[in-house]
This record gives structure tokens, C-alpha cells and sequence, in this order.
């Protein structure tokens, strides 16, 4: 289960510079929907081949509807565009802010209580968006577009995730996440046939390797991996790879793209990071991996 754990992290995390690299052939609505329907296609093949319910019950396409209106359609347009006005890394971090939102919307849709720990972690997140957004405002065209953009992806993606908590639907994880997919892309396919075919080129090939790096690696094996890792270890565990995915987010883009972040940048993922933790984390969580280090592992 360790290598599921660091290959997910390495693997969304390393996506962010490979969306950027990507759309730097492709149109940016051409290139969600490549995405989208090869991650539906892999997921649904998943789901077949371990014999899961496909099926959605009858009375919830409502509910599906409107989870894959905010947890992928509004999702993916906001960060696919609001990544092309900023380096990859800060576009990571500001991803990976999703928790502090769903605290305040699920103490505002869920009735949760807000505890100290959780008031801390938004103020810390909130610390760090200013600081990012300050930066913006400071460059020569002072229109943090950028900013706004990520910061709408990760509220529709918060509130996408509220949504599901509150009106469930009685799918397996898999079997959902690939239907949200399909369903949510549908609107981007039909803006990509509408504004995009005149100028679909052949790809050269790293943008096409980071094409087959979302399709394959970001959509179809993460999001089979979250499934896995959410469904086997405790909350806790699975939480240690959210923390990381923006720092490998930040350092890979470095790598990839030779981008130069800020020291704005650093400091605001460090804020993110004790934001995360200190929401997302329970009590313990880390003592808890070490207090039982020589037990043999269960198989």
C-alpha cells in the first residue's frame, strides 16, 4: 500500500507542470476533454472488470448532475485556465486550499461544528492566499486573474464535495468518480467542437507525453489509486499524501519548467501545509504510524 501512496502523490503532484507543458500545443477545452473522456473510459473499465454496480439508481441524476457540475466541469475549466496566467506550483497551492473551503461550507451547509482547530487552519489558509494574491496584484498588469481562477476551482470543488455528503448517491467510488467524469465533461466537449476544431495541430512530443501523462497517470491511475487508499487506510494516512501533492506541485515545476518561484511562494506553502494539517489531520494521526512501527503487517 506504500507504493500506492507515494505513486499518487508523485503522480498529481507532477501533473500540475504537465498540464501547463500540454497546453502549450493544445487548446485549452480540446485538452480537458482528451482528459476527461480517457480517465471516464479507464475508470468505467475498472468498475466493469471488478464487477461493480454501474447503474445509477433511479430518482439520483439529479444529485450526480450537480456533483459533476462542481466537482468536475466548473473544476476543470476554472484550474485549466486560471493555471495559464501563473507558474504551475502556485497554481498547486492554490488547488490544494479545497479543505479550508469545505470546512467553512460544510459548518454552512453540513451544520459542522467549526472547532479551534479548524478556525486556525482557515486563517492560516487565508494568510496565504493574500500573500499570493498581494504578489499578483503587484505585477505590472495588476489583474490577479490567475489567482481568482484557482481560487474558484477549489470552491467548486469544495462545494462539489459538500454536495456529495449531503445528497450521496448509492454508487461504489470508482463507479461514481467515472460517471462525474462523463457527465461533468460533456459541456467541455461541446465547447471544444464548438470554438476548437480549426485549431487542433499535431502535437510534438512532450506535449504529447504530457497529454498521455494526464490521460493515463493523472485521471485513470490516481483516481483509481484515491479510491484504493481511501477505501483501505485510515483518514489520517491517506491525508499525509494531500499534504504533499502541492510541494511536489511546487518543486516539480522547478524541474519541468525551470520556473523560479517567489518567496511569497514558499511561504504561502508553508502556510498551506500547516492549514492542511491542522484541519484534515486528526489528533495523533502522525504519533499513530510510529507507536506501531515493529508490528508485522497484516496481508
Amino acid at each position: 500500500m506504500l507504493w500506492v501512496l507515494v505513486a499518487l502523490t508523485l503522480g498529481w503532484g507532477f501533473n500540475w507542470p504537465m498540464i501547463k507543458l500540454a497546453l502549450t500545443e493544445l487548446p485549452v477545452l480540446s485538452f480537458r476533454t482528451l482528459c476527461l473522456a480517457g480517465g471516464a473510459a479507464g475508470l468505467f473499465a475498472i468498475a466493469a472488470y471488478a464487477r461493480l454496480p454501474l447503474r445509477v439508481p433511479q430518482g439520483q441524476w439529479g444529485r450526480l448532475l450537480l456533483m459533476a457540475l462542481f466537482n468536475i466541469t466548473l473544476w476543470n475549466l476554472c484550474s485549466v485556465y486560471g493555471i495559464g496566467y501563473m507558474a504551475s506550483g502556485r497554481a498547486a497551492i492554490l488547488a490544494f486550499t479545497m479543505p479550508l473551503w469545505g470546512v467553512l461550507l460544510s459548518a454552512w451547509l453540513l451544520k459542522e461544528r467549526l472547532s479551534a482547530r479548524r478556525i486556525l487552519g482557515v486563517v492560516l489558509g487565508m494568510a496565504a492566499i493574500l500573500l499570493l494574491l498581494s504578489n499578483e496584484l503587484q505585477a505590472v498588469q495588476a489583474a490577479p486573474k490567475g489567482t481568482l481562477l484557482m481560487l474558484g476551482a477549489a470552491l467548486s470543488w469544495a462545494f462539489g464535495t459538500v454536495m456529495m455528503r449531503r445528497y450521496p448517491v448509492d454508487l461504489p467510488v470508482a463507479s461514481l468518480t467515472a460517471w462525474q467524469l462523463l457527465v461533468g465533461g460533456i459541456p467541455i466537449c461541446a465547447g471544444a467542437l464548438a470554438f476548437e476544431m480549426h485549431s487542433l495541430r499535431p502535437l510534438t512530443l512532450w506535449p504529447a507525453v504530457a497529454l498521455a501523462y494526464n490521460v493515463l497517470v493523472a485521471f485513470v491511475f490516481c483516481h483509481w489509486a484515491w479510491v484504493k487508499i481511501a477505501t483501505t487506510v485510515p483518514v489520517g494516512v491517506s491525508t499525509l499524501s494531500t499534504l504533499m501533492i502541492p510541494v511536489v506541485g511546487v518543486f516539480s515545476g522547478m524541474l519541468v519548467l525551470a520556473e523560479r518561484p517567489h518567496w511569497q511562494d514558499f511561504a504561502a506553502l508553508a502556510l498551506v501545509l500547516m492549514a492542511l494539517a491542522t484541519v484534515m489531520l486528526p489528533p495523533g494521526a502522525l504519533r499513530a504510524p510510529f507507536s506501531r512501527r515493529r508490528e508485522p503487517v497484516a496481508k
